[in-house]
């Protein structure tokens, strides 16, 4: 499914009404960043990087005449622009290790393909996600998203130790990453909300905003739903 440089994680949209849309999402293999198509359109007014930009976007409009993230939503955000969120669709993601299927609303299919879009556009403040890109899990609950997003930030904090750099085992950080995420799903629903018609694009990207939300006030109260899964120190376990 990609070559060597490249891996490719593709989408596909169906419904009865005939719609039927397919998205090739290419990252580059190294360093996980969104290859935008070929020929990608870059003059739309909605993609300009002074159109409702983020209130904390620490982009110049001089070297980034259009928001990154905002060129690679433009692949797929206008052809659903006329469609409701609850739009019966049969999505299937094809990666390179499995196929996954869902019938759902369209609403749940576009928060899916909107969340690694921005994770890998080259906006600085959703870098922090972009390694999750690499293990993409579409249609993921909001538990499957609180663990992997906990096992991502400590992974990069062992990593930060191991180098010799200042690591927060206690996540303290992960409020001010999550944040300045918010800050960019709320930048990006007025975009979009500029643009749609009807509201399937902007309820994917409201379900990727609740899901910040969820996401931080899990933090505020310690993962007591998780500890449960943890009940003694696993070298006890293995005894």
């Amino acid at each position: 499914m990609s070559n060597n440089n490249q891996i490719l994680i593709q989408y596909n949209f169906k419904a009865d009404d005939g719609l039927n849309f397919t998205y090739n999402i290419r990252l580059d293999r190294d360093s996980l960043e969104f290859i935008y198509p070929e020929g990608s359109d870059q003059t739309r007014e909605w993609t300009k990087l002074s159109h409702c930009q983020c209130s904390n976007c620490p982009l110049d409009e001089s070297t980034h005449p259009h928001c990154p993230l905002a060129v690679g939503l433009a692949v797929f955000v206008e052809d659903f622009k006329e469609d409701p969120s609850y739009k019966e669709v049969k999505v299937t993601v094809k990666t390179e290790e499995r196929v996954y299927f869902k019938n759902a609303n369209l609403q749940d299919g576009l928060y899916s393909i909107m969340g690694i879009v921005m994770a890998t556009s080259g906006c600085p403040n959703m870098d922090p996600l972009r390694p999750m890109a690499r293990f993409h899990l579409p249609f993921s609950t909001m538990e499957e998203t609180i663990v992997r997003v906990l096992s991502f930030y400590l992974l990069r904090q062992y990593f930060n130790h191991r180098r010799g750099d200042e690591a927060d085992f206690d996540l303290i950080g992960l409020d001010e990453m999550y944040d300045k995420i918010n800050k960019v799903n709320q930048g990006t629903l007025k975009r979009i909300r500029s643009l749609s018609k009807k509201d399937a694009n902007t309820n994917g990207l409201i379900i990727l905003d609740a899901f910040t939300t969820v996401l931080t006030s899990a933090i505020s109260n310690n993962f007591e739903k998780l500890e449960k899964y943890f009940p003694a120190p696993l070298n006890s376990q293995l005894k």
